[in-house]
């Protein structure tokens, strides 16, 4: 199975940029992209940051989708 998420569509329709989303989480860019870009997982730590920052539940922002 592979986590999914939906990191990049809650950040651009709330106008936030990568880099702001970076600072304010407290970790680099590049995981920012590495997440939207499924290449890295977050820690439950940074999930649940993740959705209280974007004001989602988990369940909107991941899912788990099953390899074919």
């Amino acid at each position: 199975m592979s986590v999914n998420n939906r990191i990049k569509y809650f950040r651009e329709i709330k106008g936030i940029t990568q880099n702001q989303m970076a600072l304010d989480l407290k970790v680099s860019r590049q995981t920012i992209v590495a997440i939207e870009k499924r290449k890295y997982n977050p820690s439950l730590e940074l999930a649940l940051k993740l959705t209280h920052y974007l004001s989602i539940s988990m369940d909107e922002l991941f899912w788990l989708e099953e390899d074919k």
